[in-house]
């Protein structure tokens, strides 16, 4: 991976943390002003929202960190190694809680009159589009895996042919 590529990816990255922690900060607590002025039958729906979308930035800000972690090993030459394991394991993990997330937003939205059925609909369908994102990432990890075990034999191929020369 070129310098320029890594360069920019980094950009990205603090910049989508940085718009992250500005939404946590700012956006959240003008969410729950917001929120204040809900009809009396729907201020059930407040803290649940609110919770929802506080640790879905959460579930986002681990992926970013995770990515960048990722993105210096591979600028290391390490990222065929066991330790890259434990990263991609957490954006899988962060992702299937993403995706719990919005299928709990979905729970909290159906009951009542709050949204119609097909907005609650529409959110099962996201749901199911994160979780199909936490499952390409594990499907890449099993990849990483077969990588990862084709390095250490290659090495140790490496090591019996220079025994032998």
């Amino acid at each position: 991976m070129g310098k320029l590529t890594v360069h920019t990816l980094r950009a990205v990255l603090v910049a989508l943390l940085a718009g992250s922690v500005f939404v946590q900060a700012v956006m959240v607590p003008l969410l729950a002003s917001d929120l204040e002025g809900l009809r009396p039958e729907f201020a059930y729906l407040r803290p649940p929202l609110l919770a929802i979308v506080f640790l879905g930035v959460v579930a986002a800000q681990v992926v970013l960190v995770c990515v960048w972690r990722l993105v210096t090993m591979v600028r290391r030459g390490t990222v065929f190694s066991h330790a890259a394991f434990r990263y991609v394991d957490i954006v899988i993990g962060a992702f299937t809680a993403a995706a719990l997330l919005v299928f709990a937003l979905g729970v909290v939205l159906a009951p009542g009159d709050p949204v119609p059925p097909g907005v609650v609909l529409l959110i099962g369908g996201v749901g199911l589009a994160v979780l199909g994102v936490a499952l390409v990432v594990l499907v890449l990890r099993m990849l990483l895996a077969q990588a990862v075990a084709r390095d250490v034999e290659a090495a140790r191929m490496q090591a019996e042919l220079k025994e032998v020369i």
